[in-house]
């Protein structure tokens, strides 16, 4: 709609300054013809904006003209209340500033918006944690989160997943990500984009040298970027697994991310007989797993679940399920 997109070009007129038509047509997806006049309708309108011909040219605001921008609709004022990642604000230190914002924005809203908008904050809880995921250790962002701001190198010291000792390393941030609960600083290392769990930080300094990022690339592109490598790495394992039906939706939930496609029931052409017990009472799982030595987390599912191959795996799970025997075969020790 043309108020929504007159609206849009105020705003980003308000926060950037100065800003390119052929910038406004992009972010718009509209024509520069279409910008030169909708800044003819806002002039029109009574806001002092203007357009500059030439190379440094641009449409701007006059110095010094601001205005209260109340006109959100229902839906806009009812997002805003949805407080996603609630996590996330308090690990960064803003729950005061966000609640101070949203009263702000509450007493700005157009009064009959305000209901709908309380109702939501009442109503919608988004929790970024997963189910028996555990707790997660304390995380201190206070440095992290001052070097992605200042646009300086940073030396931290980190520890790698399965590693006791602490290695250093000197990297460009781009920012922090915070995704299903845990904390990511991205940066680059050597030029080279890398992911950094936040709680496997032990110490961050910043340094006196100006950040190095790559021409072009911001936060949104590295971490695109390391997702895409982490979902297409290959997987070192491929197990077939089968498991009986009532512990499939737990088996799903838990083992989600080894899984590599939807569960199967019943027996199909070229599988092994997995329904032993009667047609129904089994699934097949296909799964991934780095290194043969993770298939032991399968053991959780006890006699409910059985590796069918490959050999190597069936053999892990073998010495690992009597390793437990061995050691519930003798008294515990006393005391």
């Amino acid at each position: 709609m043309k108020s929504d997109r007159l609206l849009s070009i105020l705003l980003l007129l308000q926060t950037r300054g100065r800003v390119p038509a052929r910038e406004l047509a992009e972010r718009l997806e509209v024509s520069p013809r279409t910008v030169y006049r909708d800044v003819e309708s806002l002039s029109a309108a009574g806001v002092p904006v203007y357009a500059e011909r030439g190379r440094h040219g641009g449409i701007a605001l006059l110095p010094g003209f601001r205005t209260d921008v109340t006109g959100l609709t229902t839906d806009e004022a009812r997002a805003l209340f949805v407080l996603a990642a609630q996590g996330a604000h308090t690990a960064l230190g803003l729950d005061d500033a966000l609640g101070s914002a949203l009263r702000k924005v509450m007493a700005a809203l157009p009064a009959p918006h305000r209901p709908a908008a309380e109702l939501t904050g009442r109503r919608i809880l988004v929790d970024p944690d997963r189910w028996l995921s555990g707790p997660r250790p304390a995380v201190d962002l206070d440095d992290l989160h001052t070097a992605v701001f200042t646009d300086l190198r940073l030396r931290i010291r980190y520890r790698h997943s399965g590693e006791t000792r602490l290695r250093t390393y000197t990297v460009d941030p781009y920012g922090l990500v915070a995704k299903a609960g845990t904390w990511y600083l991205v940066a680059d290392r050597r030029a080279r984009p890398q992911l950094f769990r936040a709680d496997r930080v032990a110490s961050a300094t910043l340094t006196d040298a100006p950040v190095r990022r790559r021409p072009g690339v911001e936060l949104a592109d590295a971490w695109q970027q390391l997702r895409q490598q982490v979902e297409d790495r290959p997987a070192g394992v491929r197990v077939t697994a089968r498991i009986r039906r009532e512990r499939l939706d737990m088996a799903v939930r838990i083992l989600g991310g080894a899984l590599t496609g939807p569960p199967r029931t019943g027996a199909t052409d070229g599988d092994p007989d997995t329904t032993g017990d009667g047609d129904g009472d089994w699934a097949v799982l296909d799964l991934a797993f780095p290194v043969v030595r993770a298939v032991r987390q399968l053991l959780q599912f006890g006699d409910s679940l059985e590796v069918l191959g490959p050999p190597a795996a069936r053999r892990m799970m073998a010495d690992a399920a009597a390793a437990v025997t061995a050691v519930y075969a003798t008294d515990p020790p006393p005391g």
